[in-house]
């Protein structure tokens, strides 16, 4: 018991590191490929006239499960047992199950069999998340959370690079689920064979009550807790509003003729971009010990791409928006995630309360098309929505500054 739940001080290796990656890359191309490409051209095929209102109702419906989803697996995964450990019975299960997800997309015809494939990617999906999640603070010494922070980090956007490229490789969109659904289970492989993932001597005393009173974490007594979650929302919500409808704003906005090419190519460009400041600012970041500067530099660089993107809706405007976008967003996720795993309130329940913060990233996605559908409908269009990302954005930067337990 008390082996898996120390504070790690054993630096771990490069294998290791891109196994938990490679993990991580194939859940977000499972997300994001359909997010990206699949779903909105589902959308469109299954509800022609009412393709925004489709695609906002498939995704935040699933982001509301997965709201739901991600603490609750974190919890039963800190309280899982088994002789594989903590973590491996749940990524072998949010690979399996989010493959079936999938499948039933790959197929599906009509709007309720749509919500059944995307909330069961979504159920699973975070299931493999939340363990893959909490392998970081239980392996990864404070002192290498921000260069194994990065490429973790950046594994978010290769995964909507691969998942891109593989939901635009195919004009079908069934088999573009399909080959999603193949790399979510082989990339879960490497992980599997070397996690190293310690079990419990003994599994942790159940009491209902106190499990899910569990899942409220006190602001007041935990407030650096409390403002980094809060941080991480905005962001995302910014983040969200300003990439939910990237496929429509280059095929209704910008006037692209392909835009899955279209998508490809920026999501390429943007992975690029990230991959070279998550990994460069985690390490300075881990060498100077300081989180918040970088955070909220992020936030004001994030919000210049969302200017771009409002003011010169072109190609090239575009593309510009995607290198600044990037580049912002790639000191974000490898930065704040360090400081994120400095911040839990104990070991025990680090999965669950990484869960919790994941709803940081989830409840925007529930809140992204309410809010966006009616802004792109009637309310100014695409500029306005890109500017008030880029002011959610800045917002996000300058609260993170009231996290006091972290340089």
């Amino acid at each position: 018991m008390k082996e898996a739940l120390a504070e790690p001080t054993v630096r771990v290796g490069g294998g290791w590191t891109a196994a938990v990656v490679l993990a991580n890359v194939g859940v977000f191309a499972a997300w994001l490929g359909p997010i990206q490409v699949l779903l909105a051209k589902q959308s469109e095929a299954v509800a022609p006239g009412n393709k925004e209102f489709v695609f906002g109702l498939v995704t935040g419906v699933g982001a509301a499960v997965s709201v739901v989803a991600n603490p609750a697996f974190g919890a039963i995964s800190d309280r899982t047992a088994s002789r594989f450990g903590r973590r491996v019975p749940w990524v072998i299960a949010g690979a399996v199950g989010g493959a079936v997800g999938l499948g039933i997309l790959s197929g599906a015809r009509v709007i309720a069999l749509m919500l059944v494939g995307w909330c069961l990617m979504q159920l699973f999906g975070n299931a493999l998340l939340a363990a893959a999640t909490a392998v970081i603070p239980d392996r990864v010494p404070v002192t290498q959370r921000g260069v194994v922070g990065g490429w973790v980090a950046i594994s978010q956007v290769l995964g909507a690079l691969v998942g891109t490229a593989l939901a635009a490789s195919f004009d079908n969109y069934t088999l573009g689920y399909v080959a999603c659904a193949g790399f979510l289970l082989l990339s879960v492989v490497p992980y599997l064979l070397r996690s190293h993932d310690q079990p419990l001597t003994e599994r942790p005393a159940f009491v209902l009550p106190d499990f899910l009173k569990s899942f409220w974490i006190s602001p007041r007594r935990y407030p650096d807790f409390g403002w980094a979650w809060l941080t991480r929302f905005l962001f995302n919500v910014g983040n969200a509003l300003g990439t939910l409808y990237l496929f429509y704003y280059l095929q209704d906005e910008v006037g692209v003729a392909d835009p899955d090419t279209g998508v490809l190519i920026l999501t390429a460009i943007y992975s690029v971009c990230v991959l070279t400041t998550a990994i460069s600012f985690g390490r300075w970041s881990d060498r100077s010990a300081r989180r918040k500067v970088f955070v909220t530099a992020s936030g004001w660089v994030m919000a210049v791409a969302g200017v771009i993107l409002a003011g010169w809706p072109t190609w090239p405007g575009a593309i510009t928006g995607a290198i600044v976008l990037g580049a912002g967003f790639g000191v974000y996720l490898s930065v704040d995630f360090a400081l994120l795993t400095q911040v839990l309130p104990n070991a025990r329940d680090r999965a669950k309360d990484l869960g919790v913060i994941n709803i940081a990233n989830s409840l925007p996605q529930v809140l992204a098309p309410v809010i966006a559908a009616p802004i792109v409908k009637h309310l100014g269009g695409y500029p306005v929505l890109y500017l008030l990302a880029a002011a959610v954005t800045v917002l996000a930067g300058v609260l993170v500054t009231r996290v006091r337990s972290v340089a």
